[in-house]
């Protein structure tokens, strides 16, 4: 991966990681309710991943947030 999005999924994982302690969800829970594997979520959450757009989709929704609103400000 290049430079731009490799800091751009780090970026975007941060963005699910404060989201989810914020909201007090575990990992293992958000994995459950977006219906993605644990270790995806960590390998997308830790920059190690990018995610696909039907993946940041369900993230979204798990954390009951729209696209514009997960992706606001990555």
């Amino acid at each position: 991966m290049n430079d731009k999005l490799d800091d751009l999924s780090k970026r975007f994982g941060k963005r699910i990681k404060i989201e989810r302690i914020k909201q007090e969800i575990s990992q293992e829970k958000l994995a459950e309710l977006s219906g993605l594997h644990r270790t995806t979520l960590g390998s997308i959450e830790n920059g190690k991943t990018s995610p696909t757009l039907d993946s940041i989709a369900r993230i979204a929704k798990a954390l009951n947030l729209t696209l514009s609103e997960l992706l606001f400000d990555i």
